[in-house]
């Protein structure tokens, strides 16, 4: 199993907001696939004056690491602007089994300035490939998902860049319910979630064509504590080996 695409995204998209001035958070996610638990993820969320730093490492567990190794560390840094978090830079280091990449995302207001991928793979015929107007007003894949707390949260079209592919998550109200993450109790907004490829992934890919397809796809977003933005606290997401589901178990609620 690999985790790209969406799928890297929701694991990315899971930390938890810092606070206005000098602050440190540790929050730690799981990830399974049905009842079985298949991933740990953990981040460390910084704040320092106006400038965050979010640092997050995935690692596979139980019986997919029986099958393929899978790692991930990510780093996003930016400043905040307006209860938003503006990307300044986007780096992800993943690894499945012996094959391993490396993405750089460079952002300047709001747009992709530079991307550099190592290795450079050759691409195939049916690429659908990244243009320059997918790259204006784009959020990277870790902090799409912390939307500002007077928001309409269920209203929102995610523009993503993951320094591979270009994609948009369609948010649509669903309904609430009750949330528990650790300490942290509460009520969650419950989205619904559509995936919309833009750019940058094979046409035809049957993964792809299953996501843009199902339905189902969910997000619980809950407000912080800290700055009283809204960040997810459940997720759950089908793919065509099962359903993945990420649950916060530790919240800054």
């Amino acid at each position: 199993m690999r985790f790209t695409g969406l799928a890297l995204a929701f694991l990315a998209l899971m930390p938890a907001a810092a606070g206005a001035s000098d602050y440190r958070y540790d929050t730690s996610y799981s990830v399974a696939l049905g009842i079985l638990p298949i991933a740990r993820m953990t981040f460390q969320t910084e704040v320092v004056s106006d400038r965050y730093t979010i640092s997050g490492q995935f690692h596979s567990s139980g019986l997919v690491d029986i099958v393929r190794e899978v790692a991930a560390k990510s780093t996003v840094s930016g400043t905040l602007t307006g209860g938003r978090m503006l990307p300044q830079r986007y780096a992800l280091d993943y690894k499945s089994g012996k094959r391993a990449s490396t993405y750089e995302v460079l952002f300047s207001g709001g747009n992709v300035v530079e991307t550099n991928v190592t290795p450079v793979r050759p691409k195939p015929s049916s690429w659908v490939p990244v243009k320059a107007s997918d790259l204006k007003a784009v959020l990277d894949p870790i902090g799409a998902l912390l939307i500002p707390g007077d928001a309409d949260v269920c209203a929102q079209t995610l523009p993503v860049y993951d320094g591979e592919s270009r994609m948009d998550l369609v948010l649509s109200p669903n309904r609430s319910e009750s949330f528990s993450a650790g300490s942290a109790k509460g009520d969650a907004i419950v989205c619904s979630v559509r995936y919309v490829p833009k750019s940058g992934y094979r046409k035809g890919r049957k993964d792809i064509e299953y996501l843009t397809s199902v339905t189902g796809m969910e997000i619980w977003f809950a407000k912080t504590a800290t700055l009283k933005l809204y960040a997810p606290v459940y997720a759950k997401i089908p793919t065509r080996y099962g359903t993945v589901h990420v649950t916060a178990e530790k919240f800054d609620g």
